[in-house]
């Protein structure tokens, strides 16, 4: 036996393994991971099979059910059926009917924010929260304001959606923030699309200086 086998022999022994595979591995010159195609079909019949069609009206009926849920409740309708550890098998083929026929997915476009570039307000009504003063209902809104960047936010309580609500709130940010993004949207309010208006050149958030000027968005 050459000197070289041996030392195969020898490397193979610590690491567990028998020489013959070995010699296997380093004739391919592949790692084992390497040498082992992609496996397209089941090695053991499928345990849910039988019960895949009571789980599918779950999943029909409630769409937000996870796997977890699903996987407890078959174990409650067939006692000792299904041990712990099978719940990795139907949480693979609830994705994958997720995926082929669930419901349609919602579409997401991601959007790119920079620093400093764009706010955001919009007024959320507060009434129905019954917030109670003096035994009388508090009807307000809020003038949320918010950059999209940081989310950093505020906001200030007013009474309509107008135009002076939507410039006070605005300012109250500002003088809050200590300085004014370039850019400001909100929803399409008439009050705010039919009138325009600006504030003194304030700083940006990068440094520079430009008209505090309201940009209503679409």
């Amino acid at each position: 036996m050459s000197n070289t086998e041996k030392n195969q022999e020898i490397a193979a022994s610590k690491a567990g393994m028998d020489p013959k595979t070995a010699r296997k591995y380093l004739a391919a010159n592949q790692l084992p991971s390497e040498l082992t195609g992609e496996r397209y079909w089941r090695t053991r019949e499928d345990p849910f099979n039988d019960v895949w069609a009571e789980v599918q009206r779950q999943m029909e009926e409630s769409p937000g059910l996870e796997a977890k849920t699903v996987f407890e409740w078959l174990q409650r309708e067939h006692p000792g059926r299904y041990a712990d550890g099978q719940i990795r098998t139907l949480q693979r083929r609830i994705k994958l009917w997720r995926a082929t026929e669930g419901p349609a997915q919602e579409i997401y476009f991601g959007q790119k924010h920079e620093p400093g570039k764009l706010c955001a307000s919009d007024f959320t009504h507060m009434t129905e929260l019954g917030i109670m003063i003096e035994g009388q209902t508090f009807i307000h809104l809020i003038y949320h304001f918010v950059l999209t960047y940081s989310n950093w936010e505020t906001g200030t309580i007013c009474y309509s959606e107008s135009l002076e609500s939507l410039s006070e709130g605005w300012q109250n940010a500002v003088w809050e923030l200590g300085a004014v993004a370039i850019e400001h949207r909100t929803d399409s309010l008439s009050s705010a699309v039919n009138n325009s208006w600006s504030m003194p050149s304030a700083p940006t958030m990068n440094g520079a200086s430009v008209p505090a000027t309201y940009c209503a968005g679409t």
